[in-house]
């Protein structure tokens, strides 16, 4: 005699989440020069594949400008960057904005942004007082397993943070001296990668390329963004040189925020133009010492 049971489940508990899955806090670093619309979609897109594959929750995401160290060709001030976020999170119930990267006094490498929210999350979840000994033991832990412990093998009651980024971040992991590789095994080997791509973008055939992303392949969630989107900051910032509209390509807020401050002119778009980017500065100083 076969007996089959069944579970029903009244249509109005389906859509809460599941609190066996695991938490995830998707981090976005970046220049946000200035943040589009396009940015806050990315995270409603890395959430829904998430939550879709039934093994995560996720619970924030978070925008964390990159510092005037940084010396990208065009780069504002770190201070109006910060705001801007800030205006375009404001009615978000999830998505923050914080304010440690843009803060510091010289560029930090993403590896160590993505640490940095990552010790503050384990901090936060330990409920104890000695908050540097809970960093020096993940760190420890960190080195003696040499990213062993991939996000497919933590249990279920942790949490993580995952970088989530654009189809051409994870193909700028390919250029000579921009990242170190030893980072590039952190981000995606530790923590894990939410990439954002669209038709034009080939992910998947630059991870077989690479040794380490191929490595680390689980640990790469590829987001396909169906709904072509072309917005650029680049192009955007053009646009308000040129004194033309960019309503709806930005928060309103936004818009009025550049408005009102005079942002983004032809003078603005020349600053950092003879300075070596940092990630290449901080190379060759390691090269020539």
């Amino acid at each position: 005699v076969c007996v089959l049971y069944f579970l029903w489940v009244p249509s109005k508990y389906k859509h809460l989440p599941n609190l066996h899955n695991e938490k995830v806090v998707l981090l976005a670093c970046g220049s946000f020069n200035p943040i589009t619309n396009m940015h806050l979609r990315m995270f409603e897109l890395a959430r829904d594949h998430l939550v879709d594959t039934g093994q995560y929750r996720v619970v924030k995401g978070i925008i964390s400008p990159v510092g005037d160290g940084y010396k990208k060709k065009g780069l504002i001030e770190a201070s109006h960057r910060l705001e801007m976020a800030r205006l375009a999170t404001k009615d978000s119930d999830w998505i923050t904005v914080d304010a440690w990267e843009c803060l510091q006094p010289e560029w930090v490498e993403t590896a160590k942004v993505v640490r940095h929210h990552y010790d503050d999350l384990l901090a936060a979840e330990q409920n104890i007082d000695d908050v540097d000994t809970v960093k020096y033991t993940k760190r420890r832990r960190v080195e003696e397993n040499h990213f062993q412990g991939s996000s497919s093998d933590r249990g279920r009651d942790s949490s993580q943070v995952m970088l989530l980024c654009g189809a051409d971040v994870l193909e700028s992991f390919g250029i000579p001296n921009l990242w170190k590789q030893e980072d590039i095994a952190e981000i995606v080997g530790r923590y894990g990668l939410v990439c954002i791509t669209r038709n034009s973008n080939d992910p998947h055939k630059f991870i077989h390329q690479s040794d380490t992303l191929w490595k680390y392949r689980k640990n790469i969630h590829v987001v396909r963004e169906w709904v072509t989107n072309e917005i650029s900051a680049t192009h955007i910032r053009r646009a308000l040189r040129r004194g033309r509209s960019v309503r709806y390509l930005l928060p309103d807020k936004v818009v009025r925020y550049v408005q009102e401050n005079d942002l983004y002119s032809a003078e603005s778009e020349k600053k950092n133009a003879d300075v070596v980017l940092a990630p290449f500065q901080k190379c060759s100083g390691a090269l020539s010492s």
